[in-house]
């Protein structure tokens, strides 16, 4: 669970920071047409990157440590796919949850209000 919130505070941190740091690039696109679902499923997309990138490193390392343990300990199963898959789901969600605060806020943003801060 800590390792949970701790992924979940990184990403949200990692996004809201995107975010500010495209505040122009986001005024530019939503002055020239840009509308809010556009905006949010960039932000959105740019989260989930995150999300699946580490999906794919971690799944095979969680994979090889199972096996690791499985050798050195008795009754432990070295692949469990239930644990696995609500793990993934569970990391889903807050991943969506974290990500989702930014990316509104980024869509609320208005044009001639970040054009203006730079």
């Amino acid at each position: 669970m800590i390792a949970l919130v701790l992924a979940a505070i990184g990403l949200y941190g990692l996004t809201a920071y995107s975010v500010v740091r495209r505040t122009a690039e986001i005024g530019v696109r939503m002055a020239l047409g840009a509308n809010r679902a556009n905006i949010l499923s960039m932000v959105l997309r740019g989260a989930f990157l995150q999300v699946a990138l580490g999906l794919v490193i971690g799944i095979p390392l969680a994979i090889m440590a199972g096996h690791f343990m499985a050798s050195k300990l008795f009754h432990v199963r070295s692949y469990d796919p239930f644990v696995l898959g609500t793990s993934i789901i569970a990391l889903g969600i807050c991943a969506a949850i974290a990500s989702i605060l930014p990316a509104r806020r980024a869509a609320s943003t208005e044009p001639m209000k970040a054009l203006r801060t730079e």
